[in-house]
């Protein structure tokens, strides 16, 4: 039977006042537990470090305080180290586990350490011997993070397995106070003496008026140090000139447009030690330009650690084949780009005055002097907007056509049905 009206009433005042009072309570539980002694965790005595030679060692000796009012029964201390470091071992009482780049954070390696010993509070402490870090030889702007807790942190989803370190256990001992941290997460910069090249690769273009080709260019961070960018510092990008003569089609990935160059960035792996960054465009030949050239070049920010600036700029070149593009007549059999196989059935000449090659072999098939190649990305260019259609570009827009004639057709019915039954 449905509960009555009045029921349902008196039950959500019920269910109200149940939830005040539980309201009440919760409120109430704080001030109930505010004097129970907690330990409050503090992790630092570590200041940034510099001046470091890839392959050396360096030494961490962290100072853990707890400024809390109770006694922590265990606790925890991360370090993570990033790419151009690494450990020189893994205590027995640590694991260990290398986490790949993702949300901007750059590739680590971390190591747990537990420790079964209680700290007291207003008690300052630091590991029987120092924590030994390495720098590869990549090594350059990396960082060192401490934290310290009272739970275990679990390993990071996005990393390897968890490895158990055979190294002789740490211990924490206590040190006179002075110089410990104040907080729970330490982030210490540290410099490697090293340098870096970028580099810029140019290409060699080479077609007939109307083709259109690929053009491969390439960033490249030969090394021997990976670059980790720091906050403030201005990003490296790539600027590349077109050579006149020619118009964009398509534009390669991270690149935009500003007046006649355009500007492109890359992701981080690039800035790794031999890492590399691949920019492909599409460019139509529009006209030949005598000696024309382009140009790929590194943007101009100060770096210091590259001093090789003879590998910062590279030519685009174009060799533009088969005539120019203002030279064909206009159907006869000597036009400028010398297509076999005419887009409607002419005799080789160009409609538009050296054109007619890429035209002709998006058509007929056959053409000596359209272009029919691939681009780099594994788009047919025939020479236009349309490029990945191929010869299929006709019939559908004879389709269109068709579809647009016969829509005016049946509006012009329409008008003269109407004309005849005004009702």
């Amino acid at each position: 039977m449905p509960m009555l009206p009045h029921h349902r009433r008196a039950s959500r005042a019920a269910v109200a006042a149940l939830g005040a009072a539980g309201l009440i309570a919760l409120a109430a539980a704080p001030a109930a537990f505010a004097d129970d002694p907690a330990p409050e965790l503090t992790v630092g005595g570590v200041g940034p470090i510099s001046g470091v030679k890839p392959g050396s060692t360096f030494d961490v000796s962290a100072a853990v305080s707890n400024k809390g009012t109770g006694a922590a029964g265990k606790v925890w201390v991360t370090y993570a180290v990033t790419r151009g470091l690494d450990f020189a071992e893994i205590p027995s009482n640590c694991w260990s586990q290398r986490v790949r780049a993702y949300d901007e954070m750059p590739e680590r390696l971390t190591a747990v350490c537990g420790f079964d010993q209680a700290v007291e509070p207003g008690a300052v402490y630091t590991t029987d011997r120092p924590w030994r870090v390495t720098a590869l030889d990549h090594a350059f702007h990396d960082e060192l993070r401490l934290r310290v807790g009272a739970d275990e942190p679990g390993p990071d989803d996005n990393g390897s397995e968890p490895v158990t370190g055979t190294a002789p256990a740490l211990k924490l001992v206590e040190r006179q106070a002075g110089g410990e941290g104040t907080r729970q997460v330490v982030d210490v910069p540290v410099t490697a003496v090293n340098t870096a090249d970028y580099q810029v690769t140019g290409a060699a273009l080479k077609g007939r008026v109307g083709d259109t080709v690929p053009m491969k260019l390439e960033f490249h961070n030969a090394g021997p140090a990976w670059i980790n960018p720091r906050p403030g510092d201005k990003a490296v990008s790539v600027v590349i000139t077109p050579p006149a003569g020619t118009s964009v089609v398509k534009t390669a990935a991270f690149c935009r447009a500003e007046g006649k160059a355009y500007h492109c960035g890359m992701r981080a792996p690039a800035l790794n030690e031999d890492g590399k960054e691949t920019y492909t465009f599409q460019l139509k030949i529009d006209k030949a330009a005598a000696h024309t050239k382009g140009s790929v070049a590194l943007s101009t920010e100060a770096r210091p650690f590259d001093p090789d600036k003879s590998n910062d700029r590279a030519d685009i070149t174009l060799d533009v084949t088969g005539g120019g593009s203002t030279g064909g007549s206009t159907g006869g059999s000597g036009g400028s780009a010398g297509s076999t196989g005419g887009s409607a059935g002419g005799t080789g000449g160009s409609s538009s005055g050296g054109s007619g090659g890429s035209a002709g072999g998006s058509v007929g098939g056959s053409s000596s002097g359209g272009s029919s190649s691939t681009g780099g990305d594994g788009t047919a260019t025939n020479g236009g907007a349309l490029a990945a259609t191929g010869s299929s570009a006709l019939p559908i827009a004879g389709v269109a056509a068709a579809a647009m004639i016969t829509g005016a057709g049946t509006l012009a019915v329409l008008r003269r049905w109407r004309a005849q039954n005004p009702n």
